[in-house]
């Protein structure tokens, strides 16, 4: 006869703790501190660099919104490179994630669907194009000027981070959409060379290596403040954009798997209503505040004020009701095709707002 093990020893403090929980309940109590910890859900996220790009997840961290919606707070897979945030979030290492929106369409691309939630912003933030500051005062003043070699000396050398990286897709789009003097592209006038991260990039530009690179705004202010480059197309600015693009564009989104969708909609819905909040409150908080908020924890490799003027840029591209529109997405796709992904995938399979929805539902202002 197989011996049976005796029935675990409940401890006093146990069973006081167990008839406490119930009665709380029975009397429709709100759950004491403990037991809302345990009831929270796990959940894993992801994105590339801890700046202020991404600030919406780190808000809701901070603000401990994702357990106002019933989620543990995630920590952050933060792997540096946004093709590496693709890589964890298609092998399930991690379940939501926040990127350029190219990224879940690569990922339906290559065979498992991916849908976005919501977007962040209506304005790619590393289309900018500083030039260094020789050409600048050589008379290089504009985009079309990259493409003439007699104020340049020879083709223009352009950096992106890497050849097939989002700081490429966007400035080859930028420079086929503006025509040089002989009424050809300027990127028929340009080559393209990959610059890598912050150090090479600016030190490229700095020693003459590149004649201009694809910036973020960290990197534009750097250049600009040292003296050795200046701003020749700047997304801030509305109109520029507008002239190449031809209005909003969803570059950075919330994205997930369709499976993810399918088997954890709660998940997905307390992280976007999270998220949500997180926006909703950097559109009324003051710049220091929300520098206050975040500098320490993530973003203390940069000087304070360049996470300042960082948060002031991009109060200006942020997307406030964080819906993707049809008509923002197939322009987007002009964008993306055939750079970034082969073909054009609808947005009926690529996006999903009935979760951004129900937040904006549940969080009127």
């Amino acid at each position: 006869m197989p011996h049976r093990s005796a029935p675990a020893r409940l401890t006093r403090r146990a069973f006081l703790r167990t008839t406490s929980l119930a009665g709380t309940l029975a009397v429709g109590g709100a759950l004491p501190r403990w037991a809302r910890a345990q009831a929270l859900k796990s959940f894993t996220a992801s994105h590339s660099v801890s700046t202020f790009v991404y600030g919406q997840h780190l808000v809701a961290a901070q603000k401990k919104f994702f357990e106002e919606e019933g989620l543990k707070t995630p920590d952050f897979v933060v792997p540096g490179g946004g093709a590496k945030v693709v890589q964890a979030l298609a092998a399930g290492q991690v379940q939501v994630a926040l990127g350029d929106s190219n990224h879940p369409l690569k990922i339906t691309e290559k065979g498992k669907e991916a849908l976005m939630v919501f977007a962040t912003d209506t304005r790619c933030s590393y289309a900018n194009i500083v030039v260094r500051k020789e050409l600048h005062d050589k008379g290089v003043r504009s985009v079309e000027a990259l493409a003439d070699q007699k104020l340049v000396g020879r083709k223009a050398v352009v950096a992106a981070t890497a050849i097939g990286s989002g700081t490429y897709v966007y400035g080859v789009y930028v420079l086929k959409n503006i025509k040089a003097a002989d009424a050809k592209s300027v990127h028929d006038h340009v080559e393209w060379v990959g610059g890598g991260a912050s150090t090479t990039m600016l030190g490229g530009l700095k020693a003459g290596k590149f004649d201009a690179i694809m910036a973020v705004p960290e990197w534009q202010s750097a250049a600009v403040e040292e003296g050795f480059g200046r701003a020749i197309y700047d997304v801030a600015d509305e109109k520029a954009w507008n002239r190449v693009f031809g209005g909003r564009v969803p570059v950075t989104v919330g994205y997930v798997l369709k499976e993810t969708v399918e088997k954890s909609p709660d998940v997905v819905q307390g992280y976007v209503n999270a998220c949500y909040r997180a926006q909703q409150w950097i559109r009324k908080a003051k710049d220091d505040e929300i520098v206050e908020l975040l500098w320490k924890p993530y973003m203390d490799t940069f000087k304070r004020e360049v996470v300042l003027e960082s948060v002031r840029y991009y109060k200006t591209i942020f997307d406030w009701d964080f819906l993707i529109e049809e008509k923002d997405y197939e322009r987007g796709m002009k964008v993306w095709v055939p750079l970034a992904v082969d073909k054009p995938i609808p947005y009926a399979k690529a996006v999903d707002m009935s979760f951004v929805q129900k937040a904006q539902q549940k969080y009127k202002s």
